[in-house]
C-alpha cells in the first residue's frame, strides 16, 4: 500500500455504468472486444458487415479469425447474410441510433450473434447475444471497451493488463492546446499503441476515469442534442435517423447525409472536426451500392455533452 507523497489526479468514485454487470469484460479497445465476443461464441466464423471501420477487419483478420462479409441495404437491413449453425454474426447498432427492440429482433434471426454498440454505449444488452460498447466514444478516456453476455468474463484472466499513462496526455493537451497540432499528434500516438498492444484487460486509469463520469449528464445532453440536431437539420437530411429510434437510444453523433462533396471541406474550415466514416469503402465497393453512398455523404455530427444547441446553430450556418 502507498501512503503519502505527490497528490495525483482525483476522480469520483462508483458510478460506472456497468458496475453491476456479473457477465463482464473489462478491454482495452472495441476491436479487442469484439474479438473476445467472438471467442465466447465458440464459433469458426464470423460475418462482418461491410460498412464497418477497416481497423476492426485488419485487427479481427491479423488475429487469426475467419471472416465472411455482408451487405446492408437502406435500411439498414442485412443482405446476402447466410451463416451457417456454427457462425457468428456482428450486428452494428449504426449511429447509436437503432433501438433496443430493433438490434434484438435482428439478433433473433442469427446464431451466436455479437452486438456492436460501440456507438451506442448505454443501449440495453440483448439477452441471449454478446453486446460489445465502446468507453472512449462517450467518455473522456484514452482508450477502454466492454463486453456484456453469457459468460462475458471467460479468457479474461489471461490477457495481460493494458497501460494508458504513457500515452494518455493528449486528453489534457487537448484542454490548453485545442485537438489540432500538438495534442492531435499525442491522440496518434495512443492510437498506435492501442494497435501495438492486441487485446487486453483495461487499464486502471481507464477503469479510473470510468467510475468517475457523470452518466446522467452524458445521457440527457446527447439526447437533447439530437433532437434539437433533427429539428435543424431534418429538412435536408436524405437520411431517416428516426426509423429505429426510440426513448432508449443515446446516439453517439447525428448523422447528416447531404449530397454535397464540398460539405466536409467547409465543416473542416470552420473547425467542426469530423470526417466520413470509413471512406476507404469508396474504392471497394460498387458505386451504385448503399454503403458507397453512406461513406460518401454521410457526415457524423457531433452532438455530445460538451455541446449544446448555440453549437448546433453554428454548424447549421456552415450547412
Amino acid at each position: 500500500m502507498e501512503i503519502g507523497s505527490f497528490i495525483e489526479l482525483q476522480f469520483p468514485k462508483g458510478k460506472e455504468y456497468y458496475a453491476g454487470e456479473k457477465d463482464i469484460a473489462r478491454l482495452n479497445s472495441g476491436r479487442a472486444a469484439i474479438l473476445h465476443a467472438f471467442r465466447c461464441t465458440g464459433a469458426k466464423t464470423l460475418w462482418l458487415p461491410v460498412y464497418q471501420c477497416d481497423c476492426v477487419r485488419e485487427f479481427l483478420q491479423k488475429n487469426g479469425c475467419a471472416l465472411r462479409f455482408y451487405r446492408i441495404d437502406e435500411r439498414f437491413d442485412p443482405v446476402d447474410l447466410t451463416p451457417s449453425p456454427e457462425d457468428a454474426v456482428l450486428l452494428v447498432n449504426y449511429y447509436g441510433v437503432m433501438s433496443h427492440s430493433r438490434m434484438a429482433s435482428l439478433a433473433a434471426k442469427y446464431p451466436h450473434p455479437i452486438i456492436d454498440n460501440s456507438q451506442a454505449f448505454f443501449a440495453q444488452p440483448v439477452e441471449g447475444a454478446y453486446n460489445v460498447c465502446s468507453a472512449r466514444k462517450f467518455v473522456g478516456a484514452p482508450d477502454g471497451a466492454y463486453v456484456l453476455g453469457p459468460g462475458a468474463e471467460r479468457f479474461c484472466e489471461t490477457y495481460e493488463q493494458s497501460f494508458s499513462s504513457d500515452t494518455s496526455v493528449y486528453l489534457l493537451e487537448r484542454i490548453e492546446y485545442g485537438c489540432e497540432g500538438k495534442a492531435y499528434e499525442a491522440r496518434r500516438q495512443n492510437e498506435e499503441r492501442i494497435d501495438r498492444e492486441g487485446l487486453r484487460r483495461m487499464s486502471k486509469l481507464t477503469r479510473t476515469i470510468l467510475d468517475g463520469a457523470n452518466y446522467e449528464t452524458i445521457r440527457a445532453r446527447r439526447r437533447a442534442n439530437f433532437d434539437a440536431a433533427h429539428r435543424l437539420f431534418g429538412g435536408v437530411n436524405r437520411l431517416d435517423p428516426l426509423r429505429y429510434y426510440a426513448e432508449d437510444c443515446v446516439p453517439m453523433v447525428y448523422p447528416l447525409l447531404a449530397e454535397d462533396d464540398g460539405l466536409l471541406d467547409r465543416f473542416l474550415a470552420h473547425k467542426h472536426f469530423q470526417g466520413h466514416w470509413w471512406s476507404y469503402l469508396l474504392e471497394e465497393v460498387p458505386a451504385d451500392s448503399f454503403e458507397y453512398y453512406i461513406s460518401r455523404y454521410v457526415i457524423p455530427v457531433t452532438i455530445d455533452q460538451r455541446y449544446g444547441e448555440k453549437e448546433l446553430e453554428y454548424i447549421r450556418s456552415i450547412v
